[in-house]
């Protein structure tokens, strides 16, 4: 295998973002929100909703001490409000647990409420100086096309792990970087759509380019469309709880001009279901 790290160190010296989390001392709660909220949401619409929450919740503790409602409302418009849920069950949990420290353990991690296989590594690489393999989306596609030469990745699989580990140095510090670098090379140059190669580090090695860029296939799950979903009529009821709160709403006039009266039904029957609203008495509500 080619020597991808040597490459990526460089590069990432150079042409890394300014974001954040990157910045010394930003502590171990703050890579684990943003984290979360990085999660299938683009980092231009993260960043203020990541300062905004820590200003309001500066640790673990504060927000546990705060009720679930007022998380899902600092949620605002982020998207895939489950999240917002989850974070706020981590924070009870790293308090019960972990006397309010955001565990550097992998595995205790893992056991949080909401954390995969990613974030659990992420904080443990971005946060504590752990050698981990850390593989998102982006990261993936580098894979692919890098040492694969395919121009997208598989679905996900403990397979990718694997293969991170693999160009992963021995050294720890230069461990945590090609792990940011490759997840930033995918955001930023080799991108799904329209990747720049000619600015790609990673040119001279890339066994997708050197193989002239086949088409591959693509064997990504694709996202079911937004307008007139279920995910909408989700958000739109989520939208008039936030604006309510907290005082409830009598369920006859949730979204009542809601186009389509079943997918309103199964749309408030949902978050009640996931805890993101409670029904009381003909009265819907954010979790208390």
């Amino acid at each position: 295998m080619p020597d991808l790290a040597t490459p990526l160190i460089a590069w990432y010296r150079t042409h890394a973002r300014d974001l954040p989390w990157r910045h010394p001392g930003f502590g171990a709660w703050g890579v684990l929100v943003s984290e979360f909220m990085l999660q299938q949401t683009p980092v231009n619409r993260v960043i203020p909703h990541l300062q905004a929450w820590l200003a309001r919740w500066p640790t673990p503790a504060a927000l546990a001490a705060d009720a679930p409602a007022e998380a899902v409302h600092q949620w605002a418009n982020l998207g895939y409000p489950r999240r917002a849920l989850w974070l706020h069950r981590a924070a009870v949990e790293i308090v019960a647990r972990h006397d309010g420290d955001v565990p550097a353990d992998v595995d205790a991690l893992l056991a949080l409420t909401g954390i995969g296989d990613y974030t659990a590594r992420a904080v443990a690489v971005f946060a504590y100086g752990q050698r981990h393999p850390v593989v998102d989306t982006n990261t993936r596609r580098v894979l692919a096309r890098a040492i694969d030469g395919r121009a997208q990745p598989d679905p996900p699989s403990r397979r990718d792990l694997i293969a991170m580990t693999a160009i992963l140095p021995d050294e720890v510090t230069a461990s945590t970087i090609v792990n940011a670098a490759t997840m930033e090379l995918g955001a930023t140059v080799c991108t799904a759509r329209a990747p720049r190669c000619d600015a790609c580090p990673l040119a001279a090695a890339c066994a997708w380019r050197a193989a002239g860029y086949p088409d591959t296939g693509d064997n990504r799950r694709r996202q079911a469309r937004y307008e007139g979903s279920d995910r909408q009529a989700r958000g739109a009821v989520l939208r008039m709880l936030r604006d309510a709160a907290p005082t409830p709403i009598p369920l006859a006039e949730v979204i009542a001009d809601w186009p389509d009266a079943r997918q309103r039904d199964r749309a408030v029957d949902s978050l009640i279901a996931d805890g993101l609203a409670e029904a009381s008495e003909g009265l819907l509500r954010l979790p208390t």
